[in-house]
């Protein structure tokens, strides 16, 4: 069909050199050829020329002092990408490799998860190219305050709502916000991931972990299995992948890997998470000073790696959690994975495999989840925190919690089912793609022009 190439050559020409956005928007675009096929009239209101170009892109320099002094200056972001279903929703990301191309792939990928959620929110992302890595609380609490003091102006609990990602957790949403108060003299739900003493919600840092492993469940009940006694494969050693492993020893599996920017661990005897968090979330520091209390584990320094991949995935398991960073699992990680029996992948990073790893999957036919599927239910919980400020009250945990079980298995439901509606039952790509698609692009055209 030229008139997909015809808009990703064209969207190439005007985004130049976004090459993450590129392999986004060509991953959705090519699935909804079957769509255009039965539904023309999406081509008839320029549907695609539409959603693949930001409402709104706003960059901004934020100035800040160090502790010695010294003004640094970093780059700042807002893409407000698509506001057909409500208002603008999703994180902010503090890495120094965070360019413009990063945060419209992020921004792009959260329109069609948010709108996979059912909740009434539109597709957003930002972030800055600061690194809070050795970095004192009090130089991140100056670059917050500076970042804010830009980002105020354009976001609102009605317009736009921002939460963590990597690189932003507890500590910086609260630096955010302290702002954001100080500055309209409004204590209002503004961003989420907020602590718990004031506005936020019980389970959110819980949620995309949970929720990835929630999805994995439904996938494999689709196909009569479980995941109790399943050896699992976990990436990343930040909120997403310590509560995917939580979840998976509450649920009778095995996770046996975590890694982060310097290593991977292998504990063949099961993570001990209690010293996982320790090591992460107090001391902050490398994966490899596990091996001091757990001597049968193995660390592999990320100088060691395959050249050709990530060694995380060169390990035996028969469930695969990416849970790092986008492109982390290249084709060679693929087909290790699939050669050592792994036949469940549920992503829990955005867009953590690369094009030719997901073409693998889908090819054997296994049970994968991408991104915009299986991690949704940070942002879900990230509107439930929305719908708890709107109305003064802070729920219970299982109240939560069974609420994001019910979209997780939604959101499988509606995935299959339009998989199952387009001829091909096993392929969660393509059914989230056009599923998350008509959600939007129908509220677009009921909206006009705009």
């Amino acid at each position: 069909m030229p008139y997909v190439h015809d808009t990703l050559e064209a969207l190439r020409k005007s985004s130049p050199a976004q090459t993450e956005f590129y392999q986004a928007a060509e991953e959705v675009l090519e699935c909804l050829r079957p769509l255009f096929e039965r539904s023309p009239h999406y081509l008839d209101h320029s549907i695609i020329e539409r959603i693949v170009e930001p409402e709104r892109q706003i960059m901004f320099r934020v100035c800040w002092t160090d502790d010695a002094g010294r003004v640094q200056v970093n780059k700042g972001y807002r893409i407000q990408f698509n506001s057909a279903l409500g208002p603008y929703k999703g994180g902010l990301r503090f890495h120094p490799s965070v360019t413009s191309g990063t945060i419209k792939f992020l921004g792009f990928e959260q329109i069609f998860k948010n709108a996979l959620t059912g909740l009434p929110i539109g597709g957003g992302k930002g972030g800055s190219d600061f690194d809070p890595k050795g970095r004192s609380d009090g130089e991140i609490m100056r670059f917050c305050q500076a970042f804010m003091s830009e980002l105020y102006r354009h976001i609102g609990p009605t317009t736009d709502v921002p939460a963590g990602d990597i690189g932003v957790g507890a500590r910086e949403i609260g630096f955010l916000y302290g702002q954001y108060k100080r500055l309209t003299g409004r204590y209002e739900g503004v961003l989420t991931g907020k602590g718990l003493d004031w506005g936020g919600s019980i389970g959110r840092k819980e949620a995309t972990g949970y929720g990835a492993v929630y999805f994995a469940e439904n996938m494999l009940a689709a196909r009569g299995e479980t995941l109790a006694g399943k050896t699992c494969l976990v990436s990343g050693a930040g909120n997403v992948a310590i509560y995917t492993i939580e979840k998976l020893q509450e649920l009778g599996a095995t996770p046996v890997s975590c890694s982060d920017s310097r290593g991977t661990l292998h504990d063949p005897n099961g993570i001990d998470l209690a010293l996982l968090r320790e090591l992460k979330e107090v001391q902050r520091t490398s994966l490899e000073a596990y091996l001091a209390q757990h001597p049968g584990a193995r660390y592999i320094p990320a100088g060691d790696y395959p050249a050709d991949g990530h060694a995380v995935w060169r390990l035996e398991g028969e469930v695969a959690f990416p849970c790092a960073t986008q492109n982390e699992l290249t084709e060679a990680d693929a087909e290790t994975l699939l050669g050592n029996g792994v036949t469940c992948i549920s992503e829990g990073a955005n867009m953590p495999s690369t094009a030719a790893a997901v073409d693998r999957f889908l090819a054997a036919k296994i049970a994968y989840g991408p991104g915009k599927a299986a991690n949704a239910g940070g942002v879900a919980t990230s509107q439930l925190e929305m719908a708890q400020n709107s109305s003064m009250e802070q729920w219970p945990l299982e109240k939560v919690d069974a609420k994001l079980k019910a979209i997780m298995a939604n959101i499988h439901r509606q995935c299959a089912e339009t998989a199952a509606e387009f001829d091909d039952p096993t392929n969660l790509v393509l059914g989230a793609n056009i599923a998350g698609f008509r959600k939007v692009a129908d509220a677009m055209i009921e909206q006009g022009v705009c």
